[in-house]
């Protein structure tokens, strides 16, 4: 029987229809995903679900005794809590409850009859809730749950004043699991984890949380571990699809197979009916012709658009120069930062590395481990306090940052890459406006889209402008820096189609060769996308050690599972305490190498 149900559930901002008469229901312990384009309407839905926003038209309701909890993207903490006392607010709600059954018992003393039978039926739901909600408050919880989300115990103690914005989003959502309400409503609960925190997340949520779950997400492997159904909302409906999200994108590809069908058997007819008109517009059927005209040109105005992820989409990337043999040689390259408390922050030290041409690197690691202080290191954009530094022959650097200041805001997305294009290039590359906007469709910017401004445009839409145009700029090296932290799962997928080095056509299962065989430096959380295009992973532990792996991060894994199968390989490799660094062959650099390499000293 549902605990949670949404009949009839529409809303429109203006003129725009977001939910167009949408339905569904939750069954206990169901767990499900909500995925879709951005702007489509997926965080309205949860919304909805849990009272924050008012439905045009239809009903939510929810079964007697079952909260419903929801992931507030502005939290409310208590300035003067400390990280833990915030936490364990959770069981606020307990005690509320025991109040509640306090004054139930004094009231059930002194009645009688009917009236006695409603307290004992309310004594009964309260109960239940308190159960629920997970009993009475327990320290451990809290410190279990905390310790899953990144923080160490000599966080516990800074004051909710004193937290990052990252940080309260991670108390909250602390705070909401341990608060075990019977329908968990979660909008990118992985925005502000590193990969460990998500591996931990979509353990409990999996394992050990009982109640259902409706998650937003654009974590495919989370999808992938946590829920049994996914709920696709597009164009104001909801598509329901079971299994996981590997399920429904097998499934979503038979219901695009169909859509492209309709989208040619339409051009098609519009091609019949232009070749009518041309042949009869000045003739004895000018008359018929011209009505078919009109005709023709309403219909065109609701035109089927071609599904995108089935165009070819072939990006037709610039060839750049080729690099030397090797891209980036690091040499003991140190790097640490003074704590408040007096203390010192190490990031990496002694770190070694010897990254060759055509290598894919993910740079993986916990908040704060010095991942971006790394590769602004490696080009020269911050000062190491010790090492070397060398970098080969003829590299064509294209960074990707999250920095979005030098965005001018009235361009559209086609003039920013035709811009980017020329300006990177000096010139020597002129793009064409079709060809910028066959990027930019590459990219899943519509005709319509393309025509907006990067000033009105969301984060995702941003990004996705930035990289279409750092791809066709002709570079042989990436450094990519959470490419995919503000793109949709469609757009995740488009980008690593791009970057990997083998693409599968999603409708035949051909696979070709990618579109860029350059360098890559990868910095991402996103666990999918990292497997599927690096080929080494760089993992920096948070503690100043670092380990460099020759594989992918499913092989990484594998390894790390190993490591920890037995107490005497355990003991010794299941942490990080003692790296392994990958060095540099110990041959000798003779002249002709070195003459690959350009210095870049450290100040």
């Amino acid at each position: 029987m549902p605990i949670l149900t949404g009949t009839n559930l529409s809303l429109s901002f203006g003129e725009r229809e977001i939910l167009r008469g949408v339905s569904l229901s939750v069954e206990p312990g169901e767990k499900i995903g909500i995925v879709g384009r951005n702007g489509t309407g997926k965080s309205t839905l949860l919304k909805m679900l849990c009272g924050l926003m008012t439905p045009d038209s239809g009903s939510v309701s929810a079964s007697q005794g079952v909260r419903v909890g929801y992931l507030h993207q502005n939290p409310n903490l208590e300035p003067d809590d400390t990280l833990k006392e915030a936490t364990a607010r959770a069981f606020e709600v307990v005690d509320q409850l025991h109040e509640q059954l306090d004054g139930l018992y004094h009231d059930m003393a002194e009645a009688k009859g009917e009236a006695l039978e409603k307290l004992l039926k309310e004594q009964e739901r309260i109960e239940k809730a308190i159960e629920a909600a997970g009993g009475y408050s327990n320290e451990h919880k809290v410190e279990m749950i905390l310790h899953g989300l990144g923080f160490s115990d000599d966080q516990f103690d800074i004051k909710v004043r004193d937290l990052s914005g990252g940080q309260k989003a991670r108390v909250a959502l602390g705070r909401l699991l341990l608060e075990n309400p019977g329908v968990l409503l979660l909008d990118e609960p992985t925005n502000h984890l590193d990969v460990a925190g998500r591996e931990w997340l979509e353990t409990f949520l999996s394992e050990e949380y009982p109640g259902a779950v409706i998650l937003i997400s654009h974590d495919r492997y989370l999808l992938d571990k946590v829920v049994s159904r996914i709920i696709e909302v597009e164009d104001g409906r909801l598509l329901d699809y079971p299994g996981n999200y590997a399920a429904f994108r097998k499934q979503r590809i038979e219901r695009r197979v169909t859509m492209l069908r309709a989208w040619e058997k339409q051009q098609t007819m519009f091609k019949r009916e232009e070749a009518y008109i041309r042949q009869y517009k000045a003739g004895q059927r000018a008359k018929q012709a011209k009505g078919r005209e009109s005709k023709l040109e309403r219909a065109k105005e609701d035109a089927l658009e071609r599904p995108v992820e089935f165009d070819n989409m072939k990006l037709n990337l610039p060839k750049a120069e080729r690099t030397g043999d090797i891209v980036i040689s690091t040499r003991e390259l140190s790097k640490s930062y003074p704590n408040e408390d007096g203390t010192t922050k190490v990031l990496f030290h002694d770190l070694a590395l010897h990254i060759e041409r055509g290598q894919r690197w993910g740079i993986i690691g916990p908040n704060g481990a010095g991942k971006t202080t790394l590769v602004r290191c490696m080009l020269g954009e911050l000062d190491a306090d010790r090492g070397s530094i060398k970098l080969g022959s003829r590299l064509a650097v294209g960074y990707f940052s999250q920095n979005r200041d030098d965005l001018d805001p009235e361009k559209t997305v086609y003039r920013h890459i035709q811009d980017t294009v020329r300006k990177a290039t000096d010139e020597r590359i002129m793009m064409s406006e079709q060809d910028a906007r066959n990027l930019a469709g590459a990219f899943l910017f519509s005709g319509r889209d393309q025509e907006k401004q990067l000033g009105v445009m969301s984060g995702g839409e941003q990004a996705r402008a930035v990289l279409a145009g750092l791809l066709a700029s002709a570079k042989n090296v990436l450094v990519l820096d959470e490419p995919t932290n503000h793109l949709d799962i469609q757009a995740s997928e488009r980008l690593e189609d791009t970057l990997a080095r083998t693409h599968e056509n999603p409708m035949t299962g051909e696979k070709t060769e990618g579109e860029f065989d350059g360098t890559i430096l990868l910095i991402s959380h996103d666990r999918a996308l990292i497997d599927a295009v690096c080929d080494h992973i760089l993992v920096l532990d948070g503690e100043g050690n670092a380990e460099v792996f020759p594989g992918t991060y499913s092989d990484w894994k594998l390894t790390q599972a190993e490591r920890s199968s037995g107490p005497q390989v355990q003991s010794k490799q299941s942490k990080l305490t003692e790296p392994t660094i990958s060095k540099p062959a110990s041959k000798p650099m003779d002249s002709g190498e070195k003459s690959r390499f350009s210095w870049m000293p450290l100040k």
